[in-house]
């Protein structure tokens, strides 16, 4: 752990944060900022989501993180550790920030994945490493995670959450506000829901967020994987494992069965499906009824 105060004034202070209303006069670092780091979306919700809520935010996460969006959270357990574990999982950059002090991880289960995050962007806290995850700290932390976003998704929060707190600090910072909808009959998405209609953009899709916010973030980035996810697109290479390009090469706009894929490439259906199932995800490739795939056709 190389933890490296850099204090407002520094060039790598992130110049978004620094605009804010009571921006933090130092941030305590572990990783690297960069400063592409603007081209930034949090993610946030309660730390007791369904398995509906922690897919969708891993899959959101993992959606905008291959298209070159970094993903900011807040390292809590629930939505927070998906949103980082989805933006990883896609090769992309993530930036954790805590409510305490470096010394003190918190929640503790999630020290593997602090390691994680900090090969694959940053974790900031505006205290000193042994600042203890004091509960009054939680709140003012969240600051930090609208302030170094242009834009906040709240994914499935009661109506009392730290995540509403977030999505409020970004309304005073000018921040967009997105909500992803949830089950009306639980208690878990009321706030998310609510948020919705007061006016926050609904979000179903990566879609929603890249297009509403264009204006202000740099989506040169990810127009490479946005359009033709063809072979010969020169982000096609860095974005597809070579077992990936495998599976990628025998599908066309014909569909076809996995049981066909498996048997053209000579590989077992168990490992077809965890291929198909990142292709998917990467947007390369759309599933049809059946189990049949198919190429994304070019734009």
């Amino acid at each position: 752990m190389a933890i490296r105060k850099i204090g407002k004034e520094n060039r790598e202070y992130p110049d978004i944060l620094r605009h804010i209303y009571n921006a933090p006069g130092a941030l305590f670092t572990d990783g690297e900022i960069l400063a592409s780091d603007s081209n930034a979306i949090a993610i946030v919700g309660t730390r007791r989501p369904t398995d509906y809520g922690l897919r969708q935010c891993e899959k959101l996460s993992f959606d905008l993180a291959v298209r070159g969006v970094i993903v900011v959270s807040g390292m809590a357990l629930g939505i927070d550790s998906a949103a980082h574990r989805g933006a990883i999982k896609a090769g992309g950059r993530t930036i954790a920030v805590l409510g305490s002090g470096h010394n003190n991880i918190y929640p503790p289960e999630n020290r593997k994945l602090y390691g994680e995050i900090v090969k694959n962007g940053a974790v900031v806290s505006e205290y000193p490493p042994d600042m203890p995850p004091l509960k009054v700290n939680f709140p003012k932390r969240n600051r930090i995670i609208s302030g170094m976003s242009k834009g906040v998704v709240v994914i499935e929060a009661p109506g009392r959450s730290g995540a509403l707190i977030t999505a409020n600090f970004a309304l005073e910072q000018g921040r967009e506000v997105f909500a992803m909808p949830g089950n009306v009959s639980s208690a878990k998405s009321s706030g998310a829901n609510r948020l919705i209609k007061e006016g926050a953009r609904l979000v179903e899709d990566v879609m929603d967020i890249l297009e509403e916010l264009k204006h202000v973030m740099d989506i040169k980035e990810t127009e490479i994987v946005l359009s033709k996810p063809a072979l010969d697109n020169p982000g096609f290479e860095t974005a597809i494992s070579a077992r990936e390009r495998k599976v990628f090469e025998v599908l066309s706009d014909t569909p076809k069965s996995i049981d066909e894929i498996s048997k053209i490439i000579d590989v077992p259906v168990n490992k077809i499906s965890e291929e198909l199932l990142k292709l998917e995800l990467k947007k390369f490739i759309k599933a049809l009824p059946g189990e049949n795939f198919i190429r994304v056709p070019h734009a």
